[in-house]
Protein backbone atom coordinates (compact mmCIF):
# COMPACT_ATOMS: atom_id res chain seq x y z
CA UNK A 1 0.00 0.00 0.00
CA UNK A 2 1.22 3.35 -0.66
CA UNK A 3 0.22 7.07 -1.12
CA UNK A 4 -2.62 8.39 -2.60
CA UNK A 5 -3.64 11.70 -4.29
CA UNK A 6 -6.90 12.31 -5.20
CA UNK A 7 -8.56 14.59 -8.02
CA UNK A 8 -11.95 15.88 -8.69
CA UNK A 9 -12.83 16.19 -12.16
CA UNK A 10 -16.16 18.17 -11.86
CA UNK A 11 -17.74 18.98 -15.47
CA UNK A 12 -15.83 14.83 -16.83
CA UNK A 13 -18.44 14.36 -19.99
CA UNK A 14 -20.01 10.65 -19.88
CA UNK A 15 -17.36 9.42 -22.29
CA UNK A 16 -14.32 10.44 -19.87
CA UNK A 17 -13.79 7.00 -18.28
CA UNK A 18 -13.56 5.16 -21.66
CA UNK A 19 -11.23 8.09 -22.83
CA UNK A 20 -9.11 7.38 -19.80
CA UNK A 21 -9.20 3.80 -19.94
CA UNK A 22 -7.90 3.94 -23.12
CA UNK A 23 -5.10 6.52 -22.43
CA UNK A 24 -3.94 4.16 -19.47
CA UNK A 25 -3.91 0.74 -21.55
CA UNK A 26 -2.16 2.66 -24.86
CA UNK A 27 0.23 5.33 -23.36
CA UNK A 28 0.96 3.96 -19.75
CA UNK A 29 0.83 0.47 -20.88
CA UNK A 30 -2.23 -0.01 -17.64
CA UNK A 31 -3.53 -3.54 -17.13
CA UNK A 32 -7.31 -3.85 -15.70
CA UNK A 33 -7.29 -5.36 -12.00
CA UNK A 34 -11.46 -4.98 -11.39
CA UNK A 35 -13.54 -2.43 -10.44
CA UNK A 36 -13.64 0.22 -8.14
CA UNK A 37 -16.97 0.76 -6.46
CA UNK A 38 -17.46 3.30 -3.27
CA UNK A 39 -20.90 3.91 -1.82
CA UNK A 40 -20.96 7.16 0.35
CA UNK A 41 -24.23 8.05 2.85
CA UNK A 42 -25.14 10.88 5.27
CA UNK A 43 -26.87 11.26 8.57
CA UNK A 44 -27.59 14.08 11.05
CA UNK A 45 -28.59 14.17 14.65
CA UNK A 46 -32.26 15.26 15.71
CA UNK A 47 -30.99 16.47 19.25
CA UNK A 48 -32.46 19.18 20.36
CA UNK A 49 -32.30 21.27 23.24
CA UNK A 50 -31.12 25.14 24.57
CA UNK A 51 -29.42 26.55 21.64
CA UNK A 52 -26.77 28.19 23.81
CA UNK A 53 -26.23 24.34 24.87
CA UNK A 54 -23.13 23.08 22.47
CA UNK A 55 -24.12 19.50 23.57
CA UNK A 56 -27.15 20.00 21.54
CA UNK A 57 -25.89 21.20 18.18
CA UNK A 58 -26.50 19.24 15.00
CA UNK A 59 -23.96 16.74 14.77
CA UNK A 60 -23.40 15.80 10.93
CA UNK A 61 -22.17 12.01 10.20
CA UNK A 62 -21.14 10.42 6.78
CA UNK A 63 -20.36 6.87 5.82
CA UNK A 64 -18.16 5.77 2.94
CA UNK A 65 -18.34 1.90 2.15
CA UNK A 66 -15.30 0.35 0.16
CA UNK A 67 -14.10 -2.82 -0.20
CA UNK A 68 -15.47 -5.11 3.36
CA UNK A 69 -15.43 -2.07 5.62
CA UNK A 70 -17.35 1.26 6.18
CA UNK A 71 -15.42 4.06 7.24
CA UNK A 72 -17.47 6.65 9.84
CA UNK A 73 -16.73 10.14 10.24
CA UNK A 74 -18.46 11.85 13.12
CA UNK A 75 -18.28 15.82 13.77
CA UNK A 76 -18.89 16.84 16.91
CA UNK A 77 -19.15 20.69 17.54
CA UNK A 78 -19.32 20.67 21.17
CA UNK A 79 -15.76 19.20 21.40
CA UNK A 80 -12.45 20.62 21.15
CA UNK A 81 -10.42 19.78 18.53
CA UNK A 82 -7.17 17.09 19.16
CA UNK A 83 -4.37 20.29 18.33
CA UNK A 84 -6.28 22.77 20.80
CA UNK A 85 -6.60 20.22 23.61
CA UNK A 86 -2.92 19.31 23.00
CA UNK A 87 -1.60 22.91 23.11
CA UNK A 88 -4.01 23.89 26.60
CA UNK A 89 -2.78 20.80 28.39
CA UNK A 90 0.74 21.43 27.43
CA UNK A 91 0.23 25.36 28.38
CA UNK A 92 -0.85 24.41 31.71
CA UNK A 93 2.25 21.60 32.34
CA UNK A 94 3.94 24.63 31.94
CA UNK A 95 2.22 26.78 34.35
CA UNK A 96 0.04 28.90 32.79
CA UNK A 97 -3.76 29.03 34.42
CA UNK A 98 -5.36 26.14 34.04
CA UNK A 99 -8.39 25.89 31.22
CA UNK A 100 -11.72 23.97 31.60
CA UNK A 101 -10.70 21.70 28.84
CA UNK A 102 -7.88 20.76 30.55
CA UNK A 103 -9.40 19.37 33.54
CA UNK A 104 -10.26 16.24 32.31
CA UNK A 105 -9.27 14.46 28.88
CA UNK A 106 -12.66 14.61 26.48
CA UNK A 107 -14.63 11.33 25.59
CA UNK A 108 -13.74 12.08 22.09
CA UNK A 109 -12.69 15.21 19.78
CA UNK A 110 -13.98 17.13 17.13
CA UNK A 111 -13.44 14.83 14.52
CA UNK A 112 -13.94 11.23 15.04
CA UNK A 113 -13.10 8.50 12.30
CA UNK A 114 -13.94 4.83 12.69
CA UNK A 115 -13.96 1.87 10.71
CA UNK A 116 -16.72 -0.74 11.22
CA UNK A 117 -17.04 -3.96 9.64
CA UNK A 118 -19.07 -5.75 8.20
CA UNK A 119 -20.98 -3.13 5.38
CA UNK A 120 -24.12 -2.80 6.91
CA UNK A 121 -23.19 -2.94 11.00
CA UNK A 122 -23.95 0.15 11.65
CA UNK A 123 -27.68 0.96 10.29
CA UNK A 124 -28.17 -2.42 11.80
CA UNK A 125 -26.88 -0.88 14.95
CA UNK A 126 -28.64 2.32 14.68
CA UNK A 127 -31.83 0.54 13.54
CA UNK A 128 -31.36 -2.17 16.82
CA UNK A 129 -31.26 0.84 19.47
CA UNK A 130 -34.16 2.89 17.74
CA UNK A 131 -32.39 5.84 16.67
CA UNK A 132 -33.01 6.00 13.51
CA UNK A 133 -35.72 8.40 12.44
CA UNK A 134 -35.90 9.71 15.83
CA UNK A 135 -32.27 11.15 17.30
CA UNK A 136 -30.50 10.35 13.59
CA UNK A 137 -32.00 11.15 9.96
CA UNK A 138 -30.70 10.52 6.58
CA UNK A 139 -29.80 12.90 4.56
CA UNK A 140 -27.23 13.63 1.16
CA UNK A 141 -28.47 13.59 -2.32
CA UNK A 142 -29.16 16.48 -4.71
CA UNK A 143 -31.15 19.49 -3.18
CA UNK A 144 -34.44 18.99 -3.75
CA UNK A 145 -34.57 15.08 -4.12
CA UNK A 146 -35.49 14.09 -0.55
CA UNK A 147 -34.71 10.38 -1.56
CA UNK A 148 -31.25 10.36 -2.25
CA UNK A 149 -29.81 8.80 0.55
CA UNK A 150 -26.82 7.33 -1.47
CA UNK A 151 -24.06 8.23 -3.32
CA UNK A 152 -22.08 5.93 -5.66
CA UNK A 153 -18.79 5.49 -7.44
CA UNK A 154 -18.61 3.00 -9.99
CA UNK A 155 -15.54 2.73 -12.29
CA UNK A 156 -12.29 0.77 -12.73
CA UNK A 157 -9.06 -0.13 -11.02
CA UNK A 158 -5.45 -0.30 -13.20
CA UNK A 159 -2.05 -1.11 -12.58
CA UNK A 160 1.00 0.49 -14.17
CA UNK A 161 3.93 -1.01 -13.89
CA UNK A 162 4.99 -2.08 -9.95
CA UNK A 163 4.62 1.24 -9.00
CA UNK A 164 1.15 2.89 -9.62
CA UNK A 165 -2.57 1.67 -8.78
CA UNK A 166 -5.17 4.09 -10.47
CA UNK A 167 -8.35 4.02 -9.91
CA UNK A 168 -11.55 6.25 -11.68
CA UNK A 169 -15.38 6.46 -11.64
CA UNK A 170 -18.45 8.46 -11.94
CA UNK A 171 -19.81 9.59 -9.12
CA UNK A 172 -23.94 8.78 -9.48
CA UNK A 173 -26.47 9.98 -7.26
CA UNK A 174 -29.56 8.11 -5.80
CA UNK A 175 -31.54 9.30 -8.57
CA UNK A 176 -28.84 7.84 -11.51
CA UNK A 177 -27.37 11.53 -12.06
CA UNK A 178 -24.06 11.70 -12.87
CA UNK A 179 -21.65 14.70 -10.98
CA UNK A 180 -19.03 14.03 -12.80
CA UNK A 181 -15.83 11.87 -11.71
CA UNK A 182 -13.00 10.63 -9.09
CA UNK A 183 -10.01 10.32 -10.41
CA UNK A 184 -7.35 8.51 -7.32
CA UNK A 185 -3.95 7.55 -8.06
CA UNK A 186 -1.73 5.63 -5.47
CA UNK A 187 2.27 5.03 -5.58
CA UNK A 188 3.25 1.86 -3.83
CA UNK A 189 6.93 2.64 -3.43
CA UNK A 190 6.29 5.00 -0.43
CA UNK A 191 3.99 4.13 2.71
CA UNK A 192 3.63 8.28 3.64
CA UNK A 193 5.00 11.26 2.34
CA UNK A 194 4.78 14.91 4.01
CA UNK A 195 4.84 17.05 1.83
CA UNK A 196 6.57 20.22 1.51
CA UNK A 197 4.48 23.13 3.44
CA UNK A 198 2.55 20.46 4.65
CA UNK A 199 -0.63 21.96 2.33
CA UNK A 200 -1.02 18.15 1.49
CA UNK A 201 -0.25 18.26 -2.51
CA UNK A 202 2.36 16.27 -4.76
CA UNK A 203 3.95 17.15 -7.54
CA UNK A 204 4.54 13.27 -8.32
CA UNK A 205 0.89 12.87 -7.53
CA UNK A 206 0.08 16.08 -9.36
CA UNK A 207 1.99 15.08 -12.22
CA UNK A 208 1.23 11.60 -13.29
CA UNK A 209 -2.59 12.10 -12.70
CA UNK A 210 -1.94 14.99 -15.64
CA UNK A 211 -0.81 12.32 -17.74
CA UNK A 212 -3.65 10.03 -16.92
CA UNK A 213 -6.54 12.55 -17.84
CA UNK A 214 -7.76 13.68 -21.25
CA UNK A 215 -6.89 17.07 -22.02
CA UNK A 216 -10.27 18.58 -22.90
CA UNK A 217 -11.46 22.33 -23.36
CA UNK A 218 -13.60 23.90 -20.21
CA UNK A 219 -12.61 20.55 -17.85
CA UNK A 220 -12.53 22.01 -14.56
CA UNK A 221 -10.83 19.89 -12.91
CA UNK A 222 -9.38 20.40 -9.17
CA UNK A 223 -6.98 18.53 -6.52
CA UNK A 224 -8.53 17.06 -3.34
CA UNK A 225 -5.49 17.82 -0.47
CA UNK A 226 -5.70 17.67 2.99
CA UNK A 227 -2.60 19.40 4.86
CA UNK A 228 -0.63 17.41 7.57
CA UNK A 229 -1.95 18.91 10.31
CA UNK A 230 -5.58 17.26 9.81
CA UNK A 231 -4.43 14.42 8.91
CA UNK A 232 -2.91 14.08 12.36
CA UNK A 233 -6.18 15.99 13.60
CA UNK A 234 -8.49 12.81 11.91
CA UNK A 235 -6.46 10.08 12.18
CA UNK A 236 -4.35 10.41 15.27
CA UNK A 237 -6.37 7.86 18.03
CA UNK A 238 -7.34 9.31 21.63
CA UNK A 239 -5.01 8.48 24.23
CA UNK A 240 -2.16 7.90 21.53
CA UNK A 241 1.57 8.69 22.98
CA UNK A 242 3.97 10.25 20.79
CA UNK A 243 6.77 7.14 21.72
CA UNK A 244 8.13 7.27 18.18
CA UNK A 245 9.17 11.05 18.20
CA UNK A 246 10.16 10.89 22.13
CA UNK A 247 12.14 7.97 21.20
CA UNK A 248 13.70 10.01 18.09
CA UNK A 249 14.10 12.92 20.66
CA UNK A 250 16.21 10.75 22.99
CA UNK A 251 18.22 9.43 19.59
CA UNK A 252 19.47 13.02 18.72
CA UNK A 253 20.73 13.42 22.09
CA UNK A 254 22.57 10.23 22.98
CA UNK A 255 26.11 10.41 21.73
CA UNK A 256 27.63 8.98 18.86
CA UNK A 257 28.69 5.51 19.18
CA UNK A 258 29.29 2.29 18.15
CA UNK A 259 27.08 0.71 20.18
CA UNK A 260 22.94 1.25 20.13
CA UNK A 261 20.95 0.78 23.64
CA UNK A 262 17.84 -0.94 22.75
CA UNK A 263 16.16 2.08 24.74
CA UNK A 264 16.96 4.48 21.90
CA UNK A 265 15.57 2.50 19.22
CA UNK A 266 12.44 4.13 17.67
CA UNK A 267 9.29 2.65 18.75
CA UNK A 268 7.68 0.00 16.24
CA UNK A 269 4.30 1.90 15.18
CA UNK A 270 1.79 1.14 12.55
CA UNK A 271 1.80 3.10 9.56
CA UNK A 272 -1.51 4.61 8.70
CA UNK A 273 -1.35 2.95 4.67
CA UNK A 274 -1.87 -0.38 5.19
CA UNK A 275 -4.84 -2.36 4.57
CA UNK A 276 -7.69 -0.68 5.99
CA UNK A 277 -5.93 2.02 7.31
CA UNK A 278 -4.82 3.06 3.65
CA UNK A 279 -8.52 2.86 2.64
CA UNK A 280 -9.88 5.18 5.59
CA UNK A 281 -7.51 7.97 4.43
CA UNK A 282 -8.60 7.35 0.96
CA UNK A 283 -12.53 7.73 1.96
CA UNK A 284 -11.51 10.32 3.94
CA UNK A 285 -10.48 12.49 0.97
CA UNK A 286 -13.42 11.04 -1.20
CA UNK A 287 -15.98 12.17 1.47
CA UNK A 288 -14.36 15.85 2.26
CA UNK A 289 -14.31 16.24 -1.99
CA UNK A 290 -18.09 15.40 -2.19
CA UNK A 291 -18.88 17.66 1.16
CA UNK A 292 -17.61 20.23 -0.08
CA UNK A 293 -19.82 20.51 -2.65
CA UNK A 294 -22.95 19.74 -0.84
CA UNK A 295 -23.24 15.98 -2.91
CA UNK A 296 -23.51 14.23 0.69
Amino acid sequence: MGFTGLVRWTNAPSAAADLIRQNIIVNHQGVLRGRWQVVLSSWRSRFTGDSNDMRSLERPLYTVTMNDNTFVMLEDPGAPNRSDYLRLKESQEQGQPPHPFVAAPPPHYHYTLVTVSPPGALEQLMSHLGVVGKRWIRTGGEKGQGSGHHLNVDGLIFSIGSDWLVRFGHVMLGGGAVKGMLIEAEYLPLPDLHTEGGEGRSELLSDFLASIIPILPDSEIWTVAVSDEMWAEVLAGFGEDDAGEEAESKMDEAEDDLFVSPEYLPATRKTDWLGANRDKRSAYLIQGALKGEALI
